[in-house]
């Protein structure tokens, strides 16, 4: 069956994707598998495959079979999907991998899923999602730690409702996931698709699906641990929550605790005794703390503004509260209070005729209080700053009151 003979049957209904990088050994397999799945779902539809660069005659095989090939020069999983589904003419996609690893001809309860609505329908490979890994189709490190952990970070950070998060089987609606500006080039394009459907509120559900050990003689592209540490860098720089906001409130808190506990002296646990540089490292902390809170601040804003994320109306209300007078004004307040503080300690040293501090457990503690003080006095009004330019793009609604 051609492409030609598909289309005579109406619009283009479906394209089955598959990104193809030297895959001569499987890729006729899976096209047959393809064009078998259409007449069977009795469909009009094509099949594409996005060529990453192929020199082993996988395109070739691929169009002798009817398939339709789109050459992508940019190198990368992502980038190759990113084209196909550009060039997709089926208003529904089922994007997999053309390894022979995931069976083509079993597409039905995905296109039963998009027919009822949903935007995106994913595989699921895992057994905890009624998946199934036929004997060495998975290594132990993948099926044990990479895909369960990044499955549950997934959970974790966005609330994704996925078991299998980096499952390559997957379709989903052509004009939904095109209005996501997905933009990883890499493997992490798997985890993009995903987050960003869940932060857009698309419908998404699962479908057990049984991973084949693939036919390849030659080692797959992707690499465990460069890979694996794309995505979770990826993960975080989408959840300025998890890589800021909750560790720098964790830090400043610690920092803050630890100051108040050894404003008045020594702080004694059992054998440990908590001197001034103690206090110090606390004062250290509350900074780091303070800072990575608005990084946090700075990341959402940025990402929102330049559509990485929806729109968020948390923060549409924050920026209500906020002026960049208002994070002046507590800045000044920050930084007057280090004075005053300031003075009382030199008050306090005056009084010894500026002489030695030895046995005054008090006046070095209100100089690191004043340090602290002041410092992030300057942070709050810098900050704010900043704050009010990235509010820029979001309308202007960070300036004024």
């Amino acid at each position: 069956m051609d492409q030609a003979a598909i289309h005579r049957q109406g619009g283009c209904r479906l394209t089955i994707l598959m990104p193809c990088l030297n895959e001569a050994e499987t890729i006729e397999s899976c096209v047959r598998k393809a064009f078998r799945s259409l007449d069977q779902l009795n469909l009009a539809g094509e099949v594409v495959v996005a060529d990453n660069g192929s020199t082993d005659g996988s395109r070739e095989r691929a169009e002798a079979l009817g398939a339709r090939v789109v050459p992508v020069s940019e190198r990368g999983y992502g980038a190759a999907l990113q084209a196909g589904i550009i060039a997709a003419k089926g208003d529904w996609i089922v994007m997999g991998d053309a390894d022979d690893s995931y069976d083509f001809s079993h597409l039905a309860p995905f296109i039963s899923r998009l027919d009822e609505g949903y935007d995106l329908v994913m595989g699921c490979r895992l057994p905890q999602g009624g998946g199934k890994i036929m004997p060495g189709a998975m290594p132990w490190k993948h099926r044990w730690l990479g895909n369960p952990g990044l499955s549950w970070l997934g959970q974790l950070f966005f609330q994704a409702p996925v078991t299998d998060i980096y499952c390559g089987l997957r379709a989903f609606s052509r004009a939904a996931i095109l209005r996501l500006n997905l933009l990883a080039p890499g493997m992490e394009f798997a985890c993009e698709m995903v987050i960003k459907a869940t932060l857009h509120g698309l419908r998404i559900t699962e479908v057990p699906i049984t991973l084949y050990q693939d036919g390849r003689t030659r080692a797959p592209h992707l690499r465990t641990w460069r890979d694996g540490w794309r995505t979770l860098r990826f993960m975080l720089l989408f959840s300025p929550r998890w890589l800021f906001l909750w560790p720098g409130l964790v830090i400043f808190f610690i920092g803050t605790i630890g100051m108040l506990l050894m404003s008045g002296g020594p702080l004694v646990l059992g054998q440990i005794h908590a001197e001034r540089n103690s206090m110090l490292v606390s004062g250290m902390l509350m900074l780091v703390g303070y800072q990575a809170i608005f990084f946090g601040l700075f990341t959402k804003i940025y990402s929102q503004s330049m559509g990485l994320r929806p729109e968020d109306s948390r923060l549409e209300r924050w920026f209500k509260l906020f002026s960049l007078e208002k994070g002046i004004l507590f800045g000044l307040f920050l930084v007057a209070s280090g004075g005053v503080v300031l003075v009382v300690a030199m008050a306090r040293w005056s009084a010894v005729h500026f002489g030695s501090l030895e046995g005054d457990e008090l006046t070095p503690r209100l100089v690191i209080w004043s340090v602290i003080a002041t410092t992030l006095g300057i942070q709050t009004i810098f900050n704010s700053f900043f704050i009010s330019v990235l509010g820029l793009r979001t309308g202007g609604t960070a300036i004024g009151g």
